[in-house]
């Protein structure tokens, strides 16, 4: 699975941190706090690697 926005690698890599015991858990906020707990480790490992070149800054919300 690849982010869809630069906003949600950035999460995802917070969420990342966390998940590998870098980052406390307590530091995160919105989405990733969400991500961390709904998301395996691999999951977020897939959203945090997305190349954010040709990616918008956050995503439309339809």
């Amino acid at each position: 699975m690849k982010a869809h926005s630069k906003a949600q690698q950035h999460a995802a890599g917070a969420a990342l941190s966390a998940k590998r015991g870098d980052t406390k858990v307590g530091d995160l906020q919105g989405a990733s706090k969400e991500m961390y707990h709904s998301m395996s480790e691999i999951e977020l490992e897939e959203l945090a690697s997305t190349n954010t070149k040709n990616l918008p800054d956050r995503a439309n919300e339809d």
